[in-house]
């Protein structure tokens, strides 16, 4: 017998301009947890689509308990053992809890879908998962939280051998982490082989066992967790050290820029105030489901005041034209045009400026702008032409 529930060799995989992943091999034991680190870009995501069979490889091999695999699709990994919590959530919103958990599987009656039993099974896992979740609840009317929940128990509802977690709790409370542990503790303890992806340091040292850690598309380093320092993993995973994980700067606090009073939804918050100066960073603090995205959302709802100056705020494009941007939760849902380019995405909210002057837009100047902007946020895209869906989830 293997003593690895997977084994990945040298594996590649290259998109149109993107080397995303390059002769890359990852080993995983079952009955661990297996971390895999690295910066936004460097390919983790990647890695797992070409396991599961979202991609299919361009180079390398992949063995499940010793036996060589070539998946065709996701259907056929999940069939295989693999089942993969996604960073970017896979749900349909108009369909139940239930019905999102076994799509595609559903119990059936005389030819017809058995929502009787469906009920049944799905309220039995979420029974044994502990998750306070009804199974006929509609998956749209829940908060970008409950929904990653109920993805986790669809991805545990395959009985799978091998879990992959991709940003598992980039939506949950510090309670619902550690019931998340919980659920990963149970599944280690049988025997399950975990490959969790996460940012949260405190969450890696917390829960798993061994760590191996990528960097431009290519491994570095793997090793039993404990053999890593808090340093010493974010030195490997960068490429240098860092002296300072926090550096303090020292910025002049200007004059106040907005005034928001007496903001009011009804049924989600209630007179809630706040100001803004020049040079200064506001925190909105909470739980999840506690309205921090809900105020910023209906911001245009109360009395605001820019530089002083009470302003109705009645479209989006008046609160661009104001100086102001927003980003929002979801930004595959409500903000980024996936087919398009990483220069139409960023140009789009600006079109008025880059033809003010004729009926023509001034290309020149999106192309302009755009490659500054890729330079001072040192986006990792080949170029601005590249399709935001090819460019990884961080990017």
């Amino acid at each position: 017998m293997t003593a690895f529930a997977l084994e990945a060799e040298g594996i590649s995989k290259f998109f149109p301009g993107v080397k995303a992943r390059d002769n890359v091999s990852l080993r995983v034991r079952p009955g661990s947890v297996h971390s895999l680190m690295g910066e936004n870009g460097a390919g983790k995501s990647t890695l797992m689509n070409c396991l599961i069979g979202m991609y299919r490889p361009d180079r390398g091999s992949i063995r499940i308990k010793g036996e060589p695999v070539q998946f065709q699709d996701t259907l056929d990994a999940l069939r295989s053992g693999i089942s993969m919590i996604h960073q970017e959530l896979n749900l349909v919103p108009y369909m139940t809890v239930a019905e999102n958990i076994w799509l595609g599987r559903e119990p059936m009656k005389y030819g017809f879908v058995d929502h009787g039993k469906l009920n049944q099974q799905t309220q039995t896992l979420l029974n044994q998962l502990n998750i306070r979740q009804k199974s006929d609840r509609l998956v749209g009317d829940l908060s970008i939280a409950a929904q990653q929940i109920v993805e986790i128990a669809k991805a545990v509802s395959w009985n799978a051998d091998i879990v992959i977690m991709d940003e598992p709790t980039s939506a949950l409370t510090e309670s619902e982490v550690a019931h998340l542990f919980t659920i990963i503790r149970d599944l280690r303890a049988q025997g399950k082989a975990i490959i969790y992806i996460s940012h949260k340091m405190d969450e890696i040292f917390a829960i798993t066992d061994e760590i191996s850690i990528f960097r431009d598309g290519s491994w570095v380093a793997s090793n039993h967790t404990a053999q890593f320092t808090l340093q010493s993993l974010i030195t490997q995973m960068v490429g240098r050290e860092l002296t300072q994980l926090f550096p303090k700067f020292n910025n002049a606090i200007g004059e106040e820029v907005l005034m928001v009073r007496n903001l009011t939804s009804k049924d989600r918050f209630h007179d809630v105030s706040f100001s803004l100066r020049r040079g200064e960073t506001l925190g909105v603090a909470g739980l999840v489901g506690s309205g921090r995205s809900e105020v910023m959302e209906s911001i245009d709802s109360g009395e605001m005041l820019i530089a002083g100056v009470p302003v109705k705020i009645d479209l989006p494009s008046t609160v661009i034209e104001k100086g102001m941007a927003f980003l929002t939760e979801d930004r595959k849902k409500s903000r980024l045009f996936l087919v398009l380019s990483v220069l139409e995405n960023m140009s789009i909210v600006n079109m008025p400026e880059y033809s003010s002057k004729s009926c023509f837009v001034s290309h020149v100047k999106m192309a302009q702008d755009c490659m500054e902007q890729i330079r001072r946020l040192n986006i990792k895209t080949p170029t601005m032409d590249q399709i935001i869906n090819n460019l990884s989830g961080g990017t």
